[in-house]
């Protein structure tokens, strides 16, 4: 029971760096810290893809495409889940979701299908 709204995404050169936001409104029981945060994209023609995860507990996932170039970092006081983007190519261009799951699940922390609640997205194209 968590509102998500993704911001920061835009237009970007190849090689560039982009921040993603993603402010979390909490609603029910659990607090934004309870719960396990994720980017996930989709570009165009392709399937939803597990970008990072970060867990309550502040264990990390990163699909291996974006590992050493991507960091997730959340900041429980202000409700926000972050995404820094570094050395962005082509390949990164799509629409990033906000996702948040509260509670285990038996999929892969990067399956989408894990995740309970999503943003609306925010499109990030990577010019060359």
């Amino acid at each position: 029971q968590v509102r998500l709204v993704e911001s920061g995404g835009g237009s970007v050169q190849a090689g560039g760096s982009l921040r993603l936001s993603c402010a979390a409104s909490p609603y029910g029981v659990a607090p934004f810290s309870a719960y396990t945060m994720g980017w996930f994209r989709q570009a165009p023609g392709k399937a939803y893809e597990g970008v990072a995860v970060i867990e309550n507990s502040g264990k990390t996932f990163f699909a291996d495409s974006v590992k050493g170039r991507f960091t997730i970092t959340k900041d429980n006081a202000r409700n926000t889940l972050y995404l820094e983007m570094n050395s962005l190519n082509s390949a990164d261009s799509a629409t990033y979701y906000c996702a948040a799951q509260s509670g285990r699940t038996s999929y892969d922390p990067l399956d989408y299908r894990g995740m309970g609640y999503w943003g609306s997205g925010t499109l990030v194209t990577i010019s060359s």
